[in-house]
């Protein structure tokens, strides 16, 4: 692995000069935070493509054998890297959809599917850059892959830091000012108001039959796109709009991924795991005197309080599927994290892997989130899928990086919109206890989505 610093350069400004580069992917810390939001990575012209869809693995077009996990691991196998400094040594970046799912766990398959996205699509990426936002600093990455030979390894990282270097130098064309002209969609829900406090009151009665305990049911809202839409544009116009901890956009062939996510989904560094619930949300208000009431007021919540310590209960079983026996921890119960239009409760669960795993062993036990579907799990699931009836995709999935050093930082796919030229897609949810009032349910849908459709219209 070979490294070259350069000047600091604003990531979005790093991104917008590549992105006509095949592959654009940029895991934005657009919300900085010490830890959460410290790093944002930055990566074009991958040299490889994976994907998984319909039950068979291709890479760059060519049959994979085995699982999405098999196949995924046997295409990584000959990068492998010892752990470095590095935050991200080269690596896959993209995204697992929510319908993965039902490779790894026997659930009920939903009654429609668009198909906009593949169960699997991550690109194999041998040049990064680094943006560490504390320290100003900026480090260009080079693995030398797909060259296995050391000294064609060599060659290949040295030109393709040169060619990077030049990509992002100071001359080139700037990023643009200003996101797109004023877009304003005509979004259509799979839900009508009725229909959805229909379904919280589904819900409810499952739990009352002993089924499940809570699940999270959502709406998906689609619109039709202007000819020329430009994803970027709309990307920039998003993080502005609601800048979080885990953004990221990904441009793949066909599909643009524009995401302003919070919640991190997996985390592995070493042996060490760590995974981030959110459950409990309240809109923030203008006067700051109020929006602290309206925060101590969710963090008190039973109700909300409920919902997160269930989603807890359950991740610590999901993680101690995988990990050492008695590492499972909670270092924070129902935490306050504040964004720019919504209070969430959070709380974080680690965790030691267990010795003989790997990042996508913890992916396979762990997939989908459980703050995304509900308890218990695999019953949830089947509840989501009958009364959503449309397949979410990439919605409630995850978004992030494998690194070729064994690292995996996951982020679910949560205020995420996907588009493919002619249609964006974006569904929003909550989780639904015993608690749960049909009204305010479908409200909190809304809030979640309100800042996603503000960068439309800005």
């Amino acid at each position: 692995m070979w490294t070259r610093e350069i000047p600091f350069i604003d990531p979005v400004v790093a991104a917008g000069r590549l992105r006509h580069r095949p592959g654009l992917a940029f895991l934005d810390s657009a919300m900085q935070h010490e830890t959460l939001g410290r790093t944002s990575i930055l990566a074009a012209e991958p040299f490889a493509r994976f994907r998984f869809r319909d039950g068979s693995a291709t890479l760059d077009g060519h049959a994979v054998e085995g699982g999405p996990m098999e196949a995924l691991r046997a295409c990584l196998a000959p990068y492998r890297l010892p752990a470095g400094a590095q935050p991200f040594p080269g690596g896959a970046i993209g995204y697992f959809a929510y319908d993965l799912g039902q490779c790894l766990e026997t659930v009920a398959a939903p009654a429609r599917r668009a198909g906009l996205t593949d169960d699997v699509a991550v690109n194999l990426y041998d040049t990064v850059l680094a943006v560490d936002h504390a320290a100003g600093t900026c480090t260009l990455v080079a693995t030398g892959f797909p060259e296995l030979d050391p000294s064609a390894r060599e060659a290949r990282a040295a030109e393709r830091l040169a060619r990077f270097a030049d990509l992002l130098g100071a001359d080139r064309e700037p990023a643009p000012n200003r996101h797109q002209p004023d877009t304003r969609l005509a979004w259509r829900s799979n839900f009508s108001r009725q229909a959805y406090e229909k379904a919280v009151e589904t819900v409810r009665d499952y739990i009352r039959a002993g089924d499940i305990y809570q699940a999270n049911i959502a709406q998906r809202f689609s619109a039709d796109l202007p000819e020329g839409f430009d994803g970027f544009a709309f990307y920039r116009a998003l993080r502005e709009t609601n800048p979080a901890t885990f953004c990221a956009y990904l441009a793949f062939e066909g599909l643009t991924v524009a995401s302003s996510s919070p919640e991190r989904f997996l985390k592995l560094d070493g042996r060490s795991v760590e995974t981030r619930p959110i459950k409990g949300t309240a809109r923030r208000v203008a006067d700051p005197q109020a929006d602290r009431a309206v925060a101590e007021a969710l963090q008190a919540s039973p109700k909300e309080r409920a919902e997160n310590i269930m989603i807890v209960d359950l991740l610590r079983n999901d993680l101690s599927r995988i990990c050492e026996p008695h590492s499972v921890t909670v270092p924070v119960l129902c935490g306050l994290e504040s964004y720019a239009g919504i209070h969430h409760l959070v709380s974080v669960v680690t965790g030691t892997l267990r010795a003989g795993y790997d990042a996508l062993d913890l992916i396979a036990k762990t997939f989908p989130g459980g703050s995304i579907t509900g308890a218990p799990k695999i019953r949830a699931m089947d509840i989501i899928t009958e009364i959503e009836g449309d397949a979410r995709e990439l919605y409630c999935g995850a978004i992030g990086r494998i690194g070729f050093d064994g690292s995996l930082d996951t982020s679910i796919a949560i205020r995420t919109v996907f588009m493919d030229g002619r249609t964006a897609v974006l569904q929003a949810g909550g989780g639904v206890t015993l608690l749960s009032e049909p009204g305010p349910e479908y409200e909190e849908t809304l809030t979640k989505a309100a800042r996603v459709f503000e960068a439309f219209a800005p």
